[in-house]
């Protein structure tokens, strides 16, 4: 039981991850809203491969909630009903969440990919969840984590209703990305309590502090950095895509302080590396937290001085939602060992 248990939620870790890079998929292509309602798209469980499928069809079968764009707008069947030869505008009412009303085949499949992802991510949860009860006397943590990650999913899907609803609000996508890296955290957190056999790091007060501190000032980066994608995401709105150049005409103070943070958060973690040498630590998971940012600046110096180059601003988001993972976990294993430890 334990090690199926643990398992499925290291297999929910992967597809939440999974979820990320998809929604990043969805960013870099600019298909948040290939499905402009929500949760089906355009009415359906499985959207239109085809323009045609949503124009008006004489003599059909319509089921409540489909949608079908008429003169550049949406219009949503009210009831199921049998179209005449003509449309009859008392079957159908105006969509009025937002007044995006394209159809993009490639964007519409990508948002649908990116939707099916989190549906199946929510699987392994659902299951571990209901197994989580077995562990109830032993260690009563693993069923309330449980229990708050799977309502903390719902409250993911419904962020997502949200975001779709406001047209792709920036503010709205920002607590939707930090909302998924608090599920991150939380079944980390999950991972780190049903070890059984956690290995002895050495205590060390100052390293765990300053990688607390270090992490704090990775999570203002983040903030900082989706302040700067808002921006971003209102230039392209106002600019278009293909005016790569232009999106940081006017950057606000906040593109200077997050590029300028980046030297701060580098050589803090750096210092990190330095400390677990010294005192013979062995967290070796710092290394993979260099690597992570070293890549991240490098996304970040090729988004500011080489106009945006197709894929490096996901990259740079995936990257963080990883590096936050890693140093989370770090610092649960970092952290001073209990007297009583609490095991399977």
């Amino acid at each position: 039981m334990h090690k199926n248990f643990r398992t499925l939620v290291k297999t929910a870790l992967i597809l939440v991850y999974v979820v990320i890079i998809a929604g990043a998929v969805v960013r870099m292509t600019g298909s948040g809203m290939g499905c402009p309602d929500w949760p089906k798209c355009f009415g359906y469980y499985i959207p239109p491969t085809e323009a045609s499928e949503l124009e008006f069809k004489p003599n059909f079968e319509y089921k409540k909630g489909i949608v079908i764009i008429k003169d550049e707008a949406l219009l949503v069947a009210k009831t199921k009903f049998s179209s005449g030869n003509a449309l009859n505008s008392s079957n159908w009412e105006a969509y009025t969440k937002h007044d995006y009303a394209v159809y993009n085949p490639v964007h519409t499949w990508v948002e649908y990919i990116n939707r099916l992802s989190g549906a199946l991510s929510g699987i392994p949860i659902l299951i571990f969840t209901v197994m989580s009860f077995w562990f109830w006397r032993k260690n009563s943590w693993i069923p309330i984590l449980s229990v708050l990650i799977l309502f903390s999913m719902g409250f993911q899907a419904w962020l997502g209703k949200t975001v779709v609803d406001s047209n792709l609000s920036p503010y709205k996508i920002t607590i939707h990305m930090v909302m998924a890296l608090v599920i991150v955290a939380l079944i980390l957190y999950l991972i780190y309590i049903t070890k059984t056999n956690k290995r002895p790091f050495k205590y060390n007060a100052f390293f765990y502090k300053l990688l607390v501190f270090s992490s704090v000032l990775t999570l203002i980066q983040i903030v900082l950095g989706t302040q700067v994608r808002q921006f971003v995401d209102e230039q392209i709105k106002a600019l278009g895509y293909g005016t790569n150049a232009l999106w940081l005409n006017d950057a606000p103070i906040t593109f200077y302080i997050h590029r300028s943070f980046s030297i701060l958060v580098l050589a803090v973690n750096f210092f990190l590396l330095y400390l677990n040498r010294k005192h013979h630590l062995k967290h070796n998971k710092l290394n993979g937290v260099i690597v992570l940012l070293i890549l991240e600046t490098i996304t970040g110096i090729a988004m500011a001085n080489f106009n945006f180059p197709f894929g490096s601003q996901s990259l740079h988001i995936v990257l963080a939602s990883i590096l936050f993972g890693f140093q989370f976990y770090l610092i649960l294993e970092a952290s001073k060992p209990k007297n009583k430890i609490e095991t399977l």
